[in-house]
This record gives structure tokens, sequence and C-alpha cells, in this order.
């Protein structure tokens, strides 16, 4: 174990953070690993919507669709509409899906309702449902958000989101025999259900790094990195959620930003050091995780930088 994780892992193990694996690369360089048994693939949750972002930021170079468009391009509001005062999801831009601000107070197709659903069109089931608000002012997290960015996705191009990245992404950054969950009429869940081992996390990170360069080839525009990973809406939450959201990345403390996913899966990039940290975890406590890589980890990345 290297020293840039001792201390790292001595705090997580003090506080009982089930970590299970870290990485830590500067300069394209592994500085530091450590894992509490066998790297293994495991599921990412929300990580999962930063990897769907790669596919909508390809999709809009190759004019597949754009950030305007809607979802009622691609999928039917119920006629007559429940409620004619109600705001309808039809008018929801991919733009308003990516911010997370599509207009509902209470998220839709979380894991738990997803698996006692009786209506097995997702997408269906969510155009349904009418808006609470005006969308595109607020920002409430929504993995159905995602999910319709992916299923507007494959509307559109005829692909799903996993099939499309494969050779584009996946293959390229050497994560072969891709799993990613599905909905029951096939479309990629987008919002979570992909596997992946930390030390393939940490490769997604060094690519977001290298502003979507990995070997001399431009695999996603550098500009769509740069917008994803800018603050695009406010966030209400405290500590490293509190800290605004692109198109599916937070922003972190520390000039940082991260994909994330339940129970401490972290992809935190640090560009002003030139530096990645990739966690995986089975634990609740996430923004405790996070104080340890800003406490332990961070200082030791900013004295290699001015050393």
């Amino acid at each position: 174990m290297s020293s840039i994780v001792n201390r790292f892992v001595h705090h997580i193990e003090a506080q009982q953070l089930n970590v299970l694996s870290v990485r830590v690369l500067q300069h394209g360089e592994t500085r530091g690993k450590w894992d509490r048994t066998e790297d293994k693939r495991r599921l990412q949750h929300s990580i999962s919507k930063s990897f769907t972002c790669m596919a909508v930021g390809l999709a809009l170079e190759e004019g597949i669709f754009t950030l305007e468009s809607k979802l009622g391009e691609y999928f039917t509001w119920p006629t007559p509409a429940p409620d004619l005062t109600a705001f309808s999801p039809s008018d929801l831009t991919l733009y308003d899906l990516l911010r997370m601000s599509s207009g509902h107070d209470v998220p839709v197709l979380w894991a738990e309702e997803r698996a006692t659903l009786a209506e097995k069109d997702w997408a269906k089931y969510y155009m349904s449902l009418p808006l609470d608000r005006v969308p595109g002012e607020a920002f409430t997290y929504s993995s159905a958000d995602t999910f319709m960015i992916s299923a507007m996705f494959q509307a559109a191009s005829g692909q799903t989101v996993k099939d499309y990245l494969i050779p584009r992404l996946f293959d390229p950054l050497e994560i072969y025999n891709v799993e990613w969950e599905t909905s029951p009429l096939g479309i990629t869940l987008g919002c979570a259900g992909l596997q992946l081992t930390n030390e393939e996390l940490g490769r997604f990170g060094q690519f977001l790094l290298q502003k979507g360069n990995w070997n001399g080839s431009q695999l996603v525009p550098a500009e769509w990195i740069d917008q994803a990973t800018t603050r695009q809406i406010t966030t209400p939450g405290e500590g490293d959620w509190g800290q605004g959201y692109g198109y599916q990345f937070w922003l972190c403390s520390h000039n940082a930003y991260r994909a994330d996913g339940a129970y401490g899966q972290l992809c935190v990039v640090l560009p002003e050091l030139d530096a990645v940290v990739a966690v995986s975890s089975d634990e609740l406590n996430m923004q405790a995780i996070l104080d340890l890589i800003w406490s332990e980890i961070f200082p030791h990345l900013e004295s290699k930088l001015l050393s």
C-alpha cells in the first residue's frame, strides 16, 4: 500500500467506513492503490449516468438530436391529458433532463419502484405523470430523467446507449464484456446498472481528465466534457452535494468534479492537480469518504504538484 493512501485507509478503518477499493492517479500514473479484497466488478449505481452523458455528447456531435430536442418528439403524452392545467413531460428538453430540472417534486422510477412496477414500458409510465412545476427552473435529483435520456437516445439513434458506447468508449478504454442493466423493453437503464472494477473506473476518470482524449484519439469532444463538468444548475444539498450539478456530473469543493453512485462509488477528477481518485464502497456515508479524500489524499497530490 503506497503512502498516499496509508492515512486514508487508516481513517476509513477507524471510522468503520466500508470502502472496498481506492485508486489514486496523477499525471497519468497510479500513485496509490488499495483493495480490501479483490478488485472485482461491482455495481456503479449512478456513476452510470456519467457514461450515458458521454453517449449524449457524441450523439449531439453526430446530429442525432440537439439539446432542444423534446420528449414529445419521441414519446406520446396521454390524450386527453389527465389534467389540462398540468405541465406536460412532452415539453421537457434534453437540456432539462441533463440538468435534473424536469419539474418533479417527487422523482419516479427509483430502484424499488422499478422492481415492482406493473407497467413494463417505463417511458410510457414517465410520460403519463404530469409535472409538478415549470421545468428547467429547479434541481431535483431524478434517476428517471436519465432513463428518459437513454430512452430518447435509443428512439433517435436506433441503438442502445450500451451498444453505441462499446466501440466508441468502452473498447478504447479496454472495458470489455460490458454488463449494463436494461428496462423490460431492452432500453439501457442509463441511470444505474453499469458494472465496473475500480481499476476501470480510474481509467474513466483519466479519460475525463484528458478531456476525452485517449491514446491520441479524441473519443468524446473536449467541449462536451467541459460543459458536462461545469455548473449548469445550483443544488440545495450540504457539503459536496451543494456545489452544483453539470450534465450528469456533480461539482465538488476543491475545484473538482465527480461521477458518483449510491453506497460510495466515486470518481473524483481534480483538473488543477492533474489527478483522479476512484473509490468503490458499500457505504451510505459518502460525504465522510469525500471528507477523507480532501483531508488525507488531496494534500499529497498538492505537494506533488508543487514539488
